[in-house]
């Protein structure tokens, strides 16, 4: 990171986020192969990178679709041309959601999560006259305590779907209990295949065929390999990030985005004060791991206020000066892009750079 940071420094400003574009290929080929060997479906989930360049590149590599978490990510992915899309959260469809979904199920293959019987009314409401246009996938929790309706009323749900013209077409979860740390990745996955597999069960019992059945996430992944699963919804993995490195999903040589941070202040003995603050890497630590990491370093971010990043300098390692740019590697890489307009894209040796849009930055909604 650092070999590319200094090939960079006269060309950017920062705070900034660099991608790495050829350890992320690495990334998005790694993953592909992974499932392809196991016969499993690849559907990332774009809120990572918000990115339609490397959406494409992860189509390209083999993906079958895209995942999104809201209706404008969804919007902005279907107008660059995805026409495969898998609308993964419980949407209340109302206000204008109505008519943005119906438009997203005319002009692509639309699939939305569903969890109760509530939302799944407000759904076919919105679509109409035409409600076999839209496929929905019900969601069932194994673990995380999110959102998700207990496996065995999946069946029920189903029908509930069935009955107002909706095509239901599987079920899909998210092993989010996964993240607590390295031991619960195979415990998460384990209870993951568990309540896809009873709410596999659960659909067969009322006669609807799970043509779907989608498993998460990136922390998880290694362990998602049970027969019962078709496709994967990784986000993460695209980039990498300290938490996964932390937990054993990726390598610290699998980090493909840092945010480029210059030292403006240095007056408190044995701390710099960089311009990475709470804007450009989120709030996301604790004061034991820190708030974000010096690449090649065991210095961390100890408090950030929201254009400030304190970072001690312990003993015997690097002494920056002020004016010194470092790369500062985050606990997690999705709200770092949020907070950007373009990542600026080169190698590993800093010989390229490129600048690509964060297209689907702005819509949480």
């Amino acid at each position: 990171m650092q070999r590319a940071l200094d090939a960079l420094v006269e060309r950017i400003d920062t705070p900034a986020p660099i991608v790495l574009v050829d350890v992320m290929q690495g990334n998005i080929d790694r993953v592909q192969g992974f499932a392809d060997q196991r016969n499993i479906q690849v559907r990332p989930h774009v809120k990572t990178h918000k990115c339609v360049e490397i959406g494409r590149r992860q189509i390209e590599a083999g993906a079958v679709g895209i995942t999104t978490g809201n209706v404008g990510e969804a919007e902005v992915f279907a107008a660059a041309g995805f026409d495969d899309i898998f609308l993964a959260y419980p949407i209340w469809a109302a206000g204008s959601k109505k008519a943005r979904i119906r438009r997203l199920a005319e002009s692509a293959r639309l699939r939305v999560g569903v969890e109760n019987v509530a939302a799944i009314e407000a759904l076919a409401d919105a679509v109409g006259d035409e409600p076999d246009r839209l496929q929905v996938v019900i969601e069932v929790d194994c673990g995380a305590r999110r959102s998700g309706a207990p496996p065995e009323a999946a069946g029920d749900l189903a029908l509930a779907a069935r009955k107002r013209g909706l095509v239901p077409v599987g079920v899909f979860t998210y092993p989010g209990h996964g993240c607590t740390g390295p031991d619960a990745r195979r415990r998460a996955a384990r209870d993951q295949e568990a309540a896809l597999t009873a709410a596999v069960r659960s659909l067969e019992g009322v006669g609807v065929t799970a043509e779907v059945v989608s498993a998460g996430s990136t922390p998880t992944l290694e362990f998602s390999t049970s027969s019962v699963i078709t496709e994967i919804r990784p986000g993460e993995y695209v980039f990498g990030d300290l938490n996964n490195a932390r937990l054993g999903a990726c390598t610290e040589d699998q980090i493909a985005l840092f945010v480029a941070g210059t030292v403006v202040s240095d007056w408190v003995p044995g701390q710099v004060i960089l311009d990475v603050g709470n804007k450009a890497l989120s709030k996301e630590g604790s004061p034991e791991i820190g708030y974000g990491g010096i690449a090649g370093t065991t210095a961390v971010l100890s408090k950030v206020n929201e254009y400030h990043g304190f970072l001690p300098l312990p003993d015997g390692e690097f002494r920056p000066s002020v004016g010194s740019v470092v790369p500062v590697v985050p606990n997690h890489v999705c709200p770092v892009v949020l907070g950007f307009e373009e990542l600026i894209v080169t190698d590993s040796t800093g010989t390229s750079l490129e600048r690509w849009p964060v297209d689907a930055r702005g819509f949480l909604n």
